[in-house]
């Protein structure tokens, strides 16, 4: 399926128009068939989107990934639109690059290399540059076959007997091994430091309050609202690489907690890049208490969080206590809006099955909710541990034994007038939560 994009007909001049590809696999495997987040990418990355076209395969295409009549479509399309780049929301071999931009006759690049590249032009500080320089070179060490016309095999050096010398590939790979290695040191110090700067709030008796959750989900605006700090913040993806940590002063507990901003997650985010950013994440998993930020307007944040889950447990910070604070109430439709700003989550599956995660809803641009957050967290922070949370599967609200109060909703209800008696949530159900049955007997929702 091939359309043209509606939104950007008429690019700047400066910018490079780039056709979107998408190919779904089945498999379980994630597929976005609207390809939004992957313009956002690219128009992160500055690029203009003029065409996305969707493919639907059982497997990928050896040499050209969509297979020859597809690519022969994208070319068309290329040629038809002026295009400069192609770009796709899947990883792709070095192997099937190299011959699609032989086939296609321009660019071609995959999801990781478009986030390596905006991470790239965000990094200001000196350590956010060291560890995307780390994470660019660990991919581009993947990718040096063939590549380019240089590789070729060089003759022997003056002195030696005959034989053939190193190819030009090799000696590129070792250049690039090296400054990994270098460039790894010289993280380990920083990470040392980070370390030192931990053990010593810790010692001070400092509550370490950390915002994690999806790209664009405003966690930089929640923090500049709480802290008064004036933090880079912009309607876009990856608007913050780099941790900063301020002062949080909490009037209900009478104390200060530091509060740390970490850059943010998505889908299919390289492996290299966490591991890259181990020192900067590392902030998230010696947290106390962890803010997830949700984007309460986004119609996939149930896919989302899921997403950040699964970052936070390939760093370890999984079994870490939890607020979920939905960001962006102002931009709910007023039939979309909670009935009351603080609610429950009630968690099914695993392990921590039937534990319930504390919930609420503010616009952090507007300041509403804002209150009613900073006393969740005196209150957490005050009282015994926070159980530990994991798994996102949410029980349906209108529970087993039919004793919970009704549903707070935090997102638009189906199209098609469903009524959340389903077991099942699927992309167009409400994100379901209750209230505490303890706390109003009567199922009151407010």
């Amino acid at each position: 399926m091939t359309k043209q994009d509606p939104t950007h007909s008429t690019p700047p001049p400066e910018a490079a128009r780039a056709i979107l590809v998408g190919v779904d696999l089945g498999r379980d495997v994630a597929f976005d068939p609207t390809l939004d987040e992957l313009a956002l990418l690219a128009e992160s990355a500055g690029d203009t989107p003029v065409a996305r076209i969707v493919a639907k395969r059982k497997a990928p295409d050896a040499a050209l990934f969509v297979g020859s009549g597809k690519a022969d479509e994208i070319k068309l399309m290329v040629d038809a639109l002026g295009a400069h780049t192609v770009l796709f929301d899947q990883a792709i071999s070095p192997a099937q690059q190299r011959n699609l931009e032989r086939h296609l006759g321009v660019p071609v690049a995959d999801r990781t290399a478009l986030i390596l590249e905006i991470f790239a032009a965000r990094a200001q500080s000196f350590e956010g540059k060291l560890q995307v320089e780390l994470a660019r070179l660990q991919y581009l060490a993947t990718r040096l076959v063939r590549r380019w016309s240089h590789l070729e095999r060089q003759s022997g050096g003056i002195g030696m007997r005959g034989g053939p010398g190193e190819r030009q590939i090799e000696l590129d790979r070792r250049m690039i091994d090296d400054r990994i290695k270098s460039i790894k040191e010289r993280l380990k110090k920083v990470e040392r430091q980070r370390s030192t700067q931990r053990r010593a709030r810790a010692r001070n008796g400092v509550f370490r309050v950390s915002l994690v959750g999806y790209t664009n989900a405003g966690k930089s605006t929640l923090f500049n609202a709480l802290t008064k700090a004036r933090t880079y913040a912009a309607n876009q993806l990856f608007a913050t690489l780099d941790t900063t940590t301020r002062s949080l002063y909490l009037e209900e507990a009478g104390t200060s907690v530091s509060l740390s901003d970490t850059v943010g997650f998505i889908r299919d985010l390289p492996h290299k890049l966490v591991e890259a950013f181990k020192a900067t994440l590392q902030e998230a998993a010696d947290a106390d208490l962890l803010l997830h930020v949700v984007d309460a307007a986004s119609p996939v944040l149930t896919e989302q969080m899921e997403e950040v889950e699964r970052v936070l447990a390939e760093i370890g910070a999984q079994h870490i206590p939890q607020i979920l604070v939905y960001n962006k109430l102002d931009l709910l439709e007023p039939t979309q809006r909670p009935r009351q700003l603080q609610d429950w989550l009630t968690r099914i599956g695993g392990e921590h099955g039937g534990q319930r995660l504390p919930r609420v809803f503010v616009s952090a641009a507007q300041g509403e909710g804002l209150d009613e957050l900073r006393a969740m967290i005196a209150s957490l922070m005050q009282a015994e541990p926070v159980p530990e949370y994991a798994g996102l599967a949410l029980e349906d609200a209108d529970g087993a034994d039919g004793n919970d109060a009704p549903a707070v909703s935090g997102k638009p209800a189906s199209a098609d007038g469903d009524d959340g008696d389903d077991d099942a949530l699927n992309d167009q159900d409400l994100t379901q939560a209750r209230t505490d049955p303890q706390d109003d007997p009567q199922g009151r929702t407010g």
